[in-house]
């Protein structure tokens, strides 16, 4: 266990002027707030006896030697080692982060969540194969309608969209696709979508699903198919469509579930 250095106690402080008039620099605390003085003893016995930080370092970082420390006591002195590089996890290297920007509160990143918000179900035209390139089998597969529902309207997929999949040596297809909705508003609006993802699973299942006569009967829990879905629309009625991010889940015969990221 190495002793504690400057490091270990800087990368619990940001620094910065209470006043404009002040000569000398205040550090805080980024797991209490405290406020004190910028005093590098001082700041490192307040880590020594500080719940919240020595809880974080328990928890992210066991190898502190400030958390050693106040758990054991003081390092017997010895010749000392090459200290070796360490890779911090990423919320202990976040909150170490310094700079006067930072100086008022340490805050946590926010977690995404998805939300379901509209189905697609297409029909589409046999598959073209196109033939073997570099990195894979490529097929052509357009679209001869559909339709959508969600919590933001519904309508028809517009015939004429496309399909690009890539099949690689086992069997792991991916998927590009282009195509437009039509919602069924006075006037219609009409909305780009692009998908872009994989469908993947073991290699059995994979024979199955490019088996015509076999793919409809496929379990959808036996193998995965996710996309990236995006839009695009001037329509003003629906303009927040595209700054939206979604996650599509779909089975074989072209239906999927798109899941909003928020």
């Amino acid at each position: 266990m190495g002793r504690i250095g400057d490091g270990d106690v800087h990368a619990a402080y940001v620094e910065f002027r209470a006043k404009e008039s002040d000569k000398c620099l205040s550090a805080q605390c980024i797991y209490c707030q405290s406020v004190r003085a910028k005093n590098t003893s001082r700041q490192r016995q307040h880590l020594l006896e500080c719940p919240n930080y020595l809880s974080a370092m328990k928890e992210h970082n066991p190898d502190n030697p400030i958390l050693h420390e106040s758990i054991n006591g003081p390092p017997i002195q010895t010749t000392p080692q090459p200290k070796p590089n360490k890779k911090r996890d990423h919320e202990t290297m976040m909150s170490g982060f310094q700079g006067e920007a930072s100086a008022s509160r340490s805050f946590p990143i926010p977690k995404p969540i998805l939300e379901r918000d509209f189905q697609i179900s297409v029909q589409l035209n046999p598959k073209i194969p196109v033939g073997p390139g570099i990195w894979g089998q490529r097929s052509w597969i357009t679209y001869i309608s559909g339709h959508w529902n969600g919590r933001w309207g519904k309508g028809t997929v517009v015939p004429g969209g496309q399909d690009s999949h890539l099949t690689a040596p086992d069997l792991s297809t991916h998927i590009e696709s282009k195509y437009c909705l039509q919602t069924h508003d006075h006037p219609p609006a009409y909305i780009v979508v692009k998908n872009d993802g994989w469908r993947v699973g073991p290699r059995d299942i994979l024979e199955k699903l490019e088996n015509p006569a076999e793919a409809d009967e496929v379990d959808p829990k036996t193998y995965s198919f996710r996309t990236y879905i995006s839009m695009e629309t001037g329509d003003s009625r629906y303009l927040h469509l595209n700054t939206g991010m979604w996650i599509g889940s779909g089975i074989k015969r072209v239906i999927y579930d798109a899941y909003r990221v928020i």
